[in-house]
């Protein structure tokens, strides 16, 4: 109701504005006077869930705004009582715990309250009266966060330091604009705090960054919420242009180590350890802004994870002795700190300085050795095939480009030796069936989406491999397609990621390497077309038109092949088959119930009343139809048989039409008329009357003792 007050033009008062303080004030008082039962009594306390506060602040927000005046005296009278009995307890020896409890979940209900109030400028139109206001409320917050903060190395309050953060990323949205440097709300913060534009505000949320960072590596929720904040701040380019200059941003470019940020040490948990890419992340966008081609400060600022190399290398690459949990941690964070830095390097230039780095210095076989350790181990593999996957992305065609440089083949190398080694050691690991995913799959969908990112980046001619007898690309394949062969087919659609893995890895193999594909073994191929098969019923449309465009591809580059065969041009050496494609050929002839199969599955989507991704199915099915001209004419007659007599005849028109003007090739000037003429198919089908019925079953099964020949 408050939100429609601005819309509403009826003379008539709507008492909103006699309502809503009083919702507010009881909404206030209730909170406050709750926190005392829940602290003595030991009661479930509402500040656990974070999702329902922000749910209740979202609405309260806008009703807070329609008489600010009461709503800001409310907030400021609540809060200048509760701070000062607060200061008073900590300033008296002796005070009960309890009631330090108690007011800190009162002043967190107060500044999250706050927060919501302030975020609220968004839906109104604000005035100076409110700037002034809004900035009363901002300078009681800051005041008690100064506060906090002064005790932070002896003890704090996990729950107050949120709110605090949330409030901080309000400030942020509200008054980190150009628009609003002029505001009213400045004024107040100079005489206060000094803070007398948007640079002097984001260095005072920096200097709270940092001091929660370096206090605060115990709480895995803090500091990843203020991490979080880091990276909104860094995310714009307004925003960063002026963080970059700020004192406090120099000074984690150059002190990122665990002696001034100990979430950064081999101490943390591994769930704490999780922060440390998205730190990075920041440190990296940061730095890149000005960086150009600076080398020398680049390596400077990679000082510390230098330091942290040479150490490892020297107890890793020692085959003597096996390193300890210690070390572990230390190759998991690294491998972390690694991945958040190369995110954001969108640039060839800064990617190259990553890549010599990592290469040159023979860091890379370090990664490998542990990779190598503790192939068993998830918590490190992970994280180092992650990092890989990430840095043969071709972001933003950072590895493109560049003719004269071998960085492509040597990273791609290097990711191979990587799947290879853990690939020959994950392939012997026997693990139960709740630990399947975790401790395997997991790991095998990673080297997919390694492979995938290299090949898909385009920056490696996969031709030179074979051109100068290096096994690399013949290797990182086997071992991929043993990996294929080792998953269940049933598992790839019960775990989402594995089956998104799968199926883009197949997707970009198709697309431009369709003929390592048919260079697989027999029971690879057969594998992936099998899975292909359960694809197309799948009910995630991604994995559907995945399918449907790897079986375009695949039908299609068949199609050519016998073409080829068949082909009567003068030149024998053209028309010759490869021995591989002449096993391929063999293997998909062993095979065409698989094919048949699934082109009925195609037909019978036409058919279905939820028809879906019509343009996607439509290139295959042609390719398909093509191939098996008398098993498409047996399905035909079988779904027209299934028509009422009276709307045979009509059906069979139809058949016949959409073949109209359909020649024998898979050129995409056929595929495209195919796809039109499907597409009124579709329409005509889809208007019959409901009490026409035909088969959707597998027609395929129907047929099973026809031996129906490839046409050609």
């Amino acid at each position: 109701m408050v939100a429609s007050v601005p819309y509403v033009k009826s003379p008539d008062p709507h008492l909103l504005g006699t309502y809503t303080p009083e919702v507010i004030k009881a909404y206030i008082e209730s909170r406050l006077d709750a926190v005392t039962l829940i602290v003595r009594d030991n009661m479930e306390d509402p500040l656990d869930d974070l999702c329902m506060v922000q749910q209740q602040l979202e609405q309260l927000s806008v009703i807070e705004r329609c008489e600010y005046n009461k709503t800001c005296n409310l907030l400021v009278q609540h809060f200048d009582q509760k701070a000062r009995e607060y200061e008073n307890l900590l300033q008296t020896h002796n005070s009960s715990p309890i009631d330090i409890t108690v007011h800190e979940l009162q002043l967190t209900w107060l500044v999250y309250i706050i927060g919501s109030a302030i975020v609220g400028r968004l839906s109104v139109t604000t005035s100076d009266e409110h700037d002034n206001m809004d900035a009363e409320l901002v300078i009681r917050v800051l005041q008690l966060m100064s506060l906090t903060d002064s005790r932070l190395p002896q003890t704090g309050c996990e729950k107050l330091e949120l709110a605090i953060l949330s409030f901080l990323d309000q400030v942020r949205k509200m008054h980190s604009s150009d628009q609003a440097q002029k505001a009213t709300v400045y004024k107040r913060l100079n005489e206060v705090f000094g803070l007398n534009d948007e640079q002097m505000l984001l260095s005072f949320i920096n200097r709270k960054i940092i001091t929660n960072l370096k206090f605060w590596g115990r709480s895995e929720q803090i500091i990843t919420k203020t991490l979080v904040l880091l990276s909104d701040l860094s995310v714009h380019f307004n925003s960063v242009r002026k963080l970059a200059r700020l004192e406090e941003v120099q000074f984690m470019l150059t002190h990122h180590t665990s002696e001034h940020f100990p979430f950064l040490g081999t101490s943390s948990s591994l769930n704490e350890m999780r922060c440390r890419t998205m730190f990075y992340t920041s440190l990296s966008r940061l730095l890149m802004f000005d960086l150009g081609e600076d080398e020398e400060r680049f390596y400077n600022f990679l000082t510390p994870l230098t330091n942290q190399f040479e150490s490892l290398g020297n107890v890793l690459m020692d085959t003597k002795c096996f390193p300890n949990e210690e070390v572990k941690k230390a190759i998991i964070g690294l491998a972390r700190d690694l991945r958040g830095l190369a995110l954001p390097l969108n640039a060839r230039i800064q990617y190259t300085m990553l890549f010599e780095w990592l290469y040159y210095t023979d860091y890379l076989p370090i990664l490998l050795r542990a990779v190598e350790l503790w192939a068993h181990e998830p918590a490190i593999t992970t994280p180092v095939l992650k990092l890989f996957a990430e840095l043969v992305h071709c972001r933003t065609q950072r590895l493109a480009g560049n003719v004269s440089s071998p960085m492509g083949i040597l990273l791609f190398r290097e990711a191979s030796k990587l799947i290879c080694i853990y690939g020959n050691r994950i392939l012997h690991l026997e693990v139960t069936t709740d630990q399947l995913y975790p401790m395997k799959l997991k790991g095998i969908s990673i080297c997919f989406l390694i492979l995938k990112n290299a090949l898909g980046g385009n920056y490696v001619n996969c031709g030179v491999f074979k051109l100068y007898g290096d096994d690399t690309l013949h290797n990182v394949l086997d071992i991929i397609a043993q990996l294929i062969l080792s998953i269940r087919q049933s598992d790839l659609l019960e775990y989402p990621k594995l089956a998104s893995a799968y199926y883009n890895l197949l997707n970009c193999l198709s697309q431009d390497h369709v003929t390592y594909l048919t260079a697989l073994e027999p029971r690879a191929f057969v594998y992936i077309l099998e899975s292909l098969n359960k694809g197309l019923a799948a009910l995630d449309s991604a994995i559907y038109i995945s399918c449907c465009t790897i079986l375009d591809s695949i039908v299609s580059y068949i199609f050519k092949q016998l073409q080829l065969k068949t082909s009567t041009f003068p030149n024998k050496k053209l028309r010759s088959l490869s021995r591989e494609n002449t096993q391929f050929l063999k293997v998909v002839e062993l095979n065409s119930e698989l094919l048949q199969n699934m082109m009925s599955s195609l037909l019978n989507n036409v058919l279905a009343e939820d028809c879906r991704n019509q343009w996607s199915m439509s290139r295959p099915l042609l390719v398909l139809i093509l191939l098996y001209e008398d098993f498409y004419r047996s399905l035909k007659e079988n779904i027209i048989r299934g028509q009422p007599i009276e709307k045979q005849q009509t059906m069979a028109q139809w058949f016949e039409d959409l073949m109209l003007g359909i020649e024998r090739n898979v050129s995409s000037k056929n595929k495209e008329k195919f796809t039109q003429n499907l597409s009124t198919f579709r329409r005509d089908v889809a208007n019959l009357p409901k009490s026409t019925t035909y088969s959707t079953d597998n027609s395929y099964q129907v047929y099973t003792e026809t031996n129906y020949s490839i046409s050609v």
